[in-house]
């Protein structure tokens, strides 16, 4: 009897920096996902935003859940200013938050990831 495949919430369980970005993804943790993902210390969770809409996705709720203090935003290609109401939501929370291209938060997540400081990043897929 074949068994069925099963179809997991794309998550990895741990923090791990990004070894590489483009062609529509990241390369993390010797694994690829395809698609917008967030790094958080509960882990690295896909996650549906894209360039035109950079801001949505149920999941982005996650980042209120977690202790960090640095939410760094890749919002693709280009650096997109936050929604007001999420900019507000983020102050209220006591989390800093940093819009910038996807690489240029890549770069900088990756630095204070190795410096053990409470980061977290939402990272836009670029192509």
């Amino acid at each position: 009897m074949v068994q069925g495949i099963e179809i997991r919430e794309a998550h990895f369980p741990g923090r791990a920096p990004i070894e590489a970005y483009g062609n529509g993804g990241f390369r993390f943790a010797e694994m690829s996902h395809r698609g917008s993902i967030l790094c958080l210390p509960s882990g690295i969770y896909g996650w549906s935003a894209t360039a035109e809409e950079p801001f949505l996705g149920e999941r982005l709720e996650r980042i209120f859940d977690e202790e960090i203090r640095f939410l760094l935003f890749g919002t693709g290609k280009n650096i997109r200013r936050l929604p007001p109401g999420l900019a507000e939501r983020l102050k209220r929370a006591g989390i800093s938050c940093d819009p910038m291209s996807t690489g240029a938060a890549v770069r900088t997540f990756n630095i204070m990831l190795s410096e053990g400081r409470p980061v977290g990043a939402a990272l836009v897929a670029v192509d």
